[in-house]
């Protein structure tokens, strides 16, 4: 790609982030929070569809900032092909989610499209395996507008790779700084390249000229596989999950914090009784940080994977 293309596309890049930023507000106050609660099957709250989990792989969960759509992955009968995003919605926050319906194009594709994250005012990032990208998995954006979607943007081979990217999240500061946080097993990640390529934690700024090359999350990556990363909206927390040594078995969840978005993470640590031997991943918070999402692979799930939930109360 040329320099006026690459110019071109980090023009186009500013322009719909940084619409994103003007209509979104700034990030909350930090909040404490009690403990998690023992986690359960989203499928258990009574009134909630038998068809929030399947017998098929669900995964990647996340909930919208209002709280009333449940984004996930799947590739149960009835999408374009492969992983598809679909969508369960409630009428309160209080309220049992109905059956998922698939987003349709042009979020999904025939290729694999997973990894949803919702932000404010209609905003969506995704990942998906559609050509023409940069190789393995690739983050593309879009926004909800109606009952529509834009055509997703591709965020171009600068934030993305050859090798495979999942779980972009957005952090938006009260300076109006934009940091895009995602993981990728690209070349050259924190540990040595040897055999198969492990998964990290990165972080790009968003600049005049698109999103800025990404580098390394400080404080957050292993030798092993760091990755799906997400925030809470404040900044001031962080989940993701990793087979680092130390786990219940598997892929665990951890979360790191800080007081200040400015000051570097907490040591991570293990989400403890939320694992279990098996493997979970793709932990998420809820916009205000008193509900996590993830996926899990434990005895008794009705599939491949299925969705959990732990809830938590804010202290003072």
């Amino acid at each position: 790609m040329n320099m006026s293309m690459r110019r071109k596309r980090g023009i186009v890049a500013v322009v719909v982030v940084g619409a994103f930023a003007m209509l979104t507000a700034t990030v909350a106050l930090g909040q404490g929070f009690g403990p998690w609660s023992a986690p359960v099957n989203a499928e258990s709250v009574p009134g909630t569809s038998s068809e929030l989990n399947t017998s098929f792989q669900d995964g990647c969960p996340i909930l919208s900032p209002d709280g009333l759509s449940l984004y996930m992955a799947s590739n149960r009968p009835g999408g374009m092909g492969g992983l598809d995003i679909w969508v369960a919605t409630r009428a309160s926050r209080n309220s049992p989610f109905g059956a998922p319906a698939n987003l349709g194009a042009p979020v999904n594709s025939t290729a694999d499209d997973f990894c949803p994250s919702p932000m404010a005012d209609g905003w969506f990032f995704f990942v998906s395996t559609r050509a023409p990208g940069c190789g393995d998995a690739d983050i593309y954006v879009t926004r909800q507008v109606g009952r529509g979607w834009w055509n997703p943007l591709h965020l171009g081979c600068r934030v993305n790779s050859p090798g495979q990217e999942a779980s972009p999240y957005l952090l938006t500061l009260k300076s109006g700084k934009m940091l895009l946080y995602f993981s990728s097993n690209r070349a050259g990640g924190f540990a040595p390249d040897t055999g198969t390529a492990d998964h990290d934690v990165y972080v790009s700024p968003l600049t005049l000229f698109g999103f800025a090359p990404p580098q390394l999350a400080p404080g957050l990556n292993t030798p092993q596989n760091d990755a799906r990363p997400n925030l809470r909206s404040d900044g001031l927390e962080i989940v993701f999950d990793s087979d680092r040594p130390g786990g219940r078995g598997g892929s665990d969840l951890y979360s790191a914090t800080r007081a200040k978005v400015s000051d570097p993470w907490s040591t991570p640590v293990n989400l403890g009784a939320l694992n279990s031997p098996a493997g979970e991943s793709r932990a998420s918070l809820s916009w205000d940080g008193t509900t996590l999402h993830f996926g899990s692979t434990r005895p008794g799930v009705e599939g491949a994977a299925d969705i959990f939930f732990a809830t938590r109360t804010r202290t003072p």
